[in-house]
């Protein structure tokens, strides 16, 4: 008898996708095919309307004023670099954290070594927390930059952006957040915050496809961001200079309709669905997670205990299991699927004491998850004690 998959792994990336999403994305490829912005015929237009309505439905999910300014990526990394590489100088000075993913950790290393910036790491306690006066203590004046991991992709940890964004008050530093994990999970509010970027990536939280990313940016970001590629853009076509205006300044090339097409159905569930209810739904069954969790002396778990800090993400250990050889037998033999290793965030696992033993098990939910999965992690988890 073939095993139901348990799918636990939506932090890496969503999964079952909404039904539309599938409809969509397979209308467009077989009725379709257009490319975006490259033709009159009736076909290029009907992209051109779907990717206008997911821009401005996206702008409505993130708090931002003007669709314009909501620009695709190829995934959320594409989006950071794009933010990263273009808006620092030589010399500049960047606040970032322990808690950051290497989308944020590499780029910053390749410009420290080849552009001459300074970064300056902030600590989180053993929770992964961010205090803003931590933050606060490491600007400077001449700080060009302010980098924050919003939600944890290793502990789930809610980072206090308003709080330390409130607190910077009118220092001129850009401020940029990584939402790839608190899109679609918590409520974002781009324009009242008064970000600079909003990094995410459309196939996890946004619940699109893969090949799918997003950048917002402030009036004030764009004035200064130089266009991480050049190229075609389907609109001045009879400039060689890169068009000034937005989004097509940041979108040169053909965008990924499929993905793009997917991803306006994906965002029109959770902006129909509601976050509110998607963070209850996901804040549930972490709950039951963590309830039984606490009565498994075996258990270790990372992050903070309280769940209004969290997000429907939970890394673990298990006494005497390799988080490789757990998460191994967990597929072989249960058919749950789960995340193991260092999930891209060394700095983070070196604080936690868990980057020498290959780092933690992780659980995340999705909208499509029930107690009737954590049931049966709990139950392999227990069997798997026994063997």
């Amino acid at each position: 008898m073939t095993r139901r998959r348990v799918y636990l792994d939506n932090a890496a990336t969503s999964w079952p996708k909404p039904p539309a999403v599938y409809e969509a994305v397979c209308r467009y490829m077989r009725d379709n095919g257009a490319a975006m912005g490259r033709g009159v015929y009736a076909c290029a237009q009907e992209v051109g309307r779907t990717v206008a309505a997911l821009r401005r439905r996206l702008a409505r999910l993130l708090g931002v004023s003007h669709p314009e300014r909501v620009l695709f990526a190829f995934n959320g990394t594409d989006a950071l670099n794009i933010a990263l590489h273009g808006v620092l100088r030589p010399g500049d000075h960047v606040v970032t954290t322990d808690t950051e993913h290497n989308s944020v950790l590499r780029p910053l290393r390749f410009l420290e070594k080849y552009r001459g910036i300074e970064v300056t790491y902030v600590a989180c306690d053993e929770c992964g927390r961010i205090t803003a006066e931590a933050i606060l203590a490491a600007v400077r004046d001449n700080t060009r930059l302010l980098a924050i991991n919003h939600v944890s992709n290793v502990t789930g940890t809610i980072q206090p952006i308003h709080e330390i964004l409130a607190k910077l008050g009118d220092h001129p530093a850009l401020r940029l957040i990584d939402a790839a994990q608190s899109v679609g999970h918590l409520p974002l509010h781009f324009d009242q915050w008064k970000l600079d970027f909003l990094a995410c990536s459309g196939h996890k939280g946004l619940l699109g496809p893969l090949g799918t990313g997003v950048l917002a940016v402030s009036q004030r970001a764009a004035e200064e961001l130089l266009p991480f590629r050049e190229g075609g853009t389907g609109s001045y076509s009879d400039h060689e200079e890169q068009p000034e205006v937005l989004p097509d300044r940041f979108e040169s090339g053909n965008h990924n309709v499929p993905g793009l097409v997917g991803l306006e159905r994906a965002s029109a569930y959770v902006e129909e669905r509601g976050v509110d209810a998607l963070r209850k739904h996901e804040l549930h069954l972490t709950g039951y997670l963590l309830q039984h969790f606490s009565e498994m002396p075996a258990v270790t778990v990372y992050g903070p205990a309280t769940l209004e800090e969290r997000v429907g993400v939970v890394s673990f250990s298990v006494a005497g299991f390799d988080p490789q050889e757990l998460a191994s037998l967990l597929d072989a033999e249960f058919a749950i699927e789960v995340r193991s290793g260092l999930h891209c965030a060394p700095r983070l696992h070196r604080r936690l004491g868990t980057l020498q033993r290959g780092g933690t098990v992780r659980v995340s939910f999705g909208p499509f998850n029930t107690p009737e999965d954590v049931d049966v992690l709990l139950k392999a988890l227990h069997d798997a004690g026994r063997s």
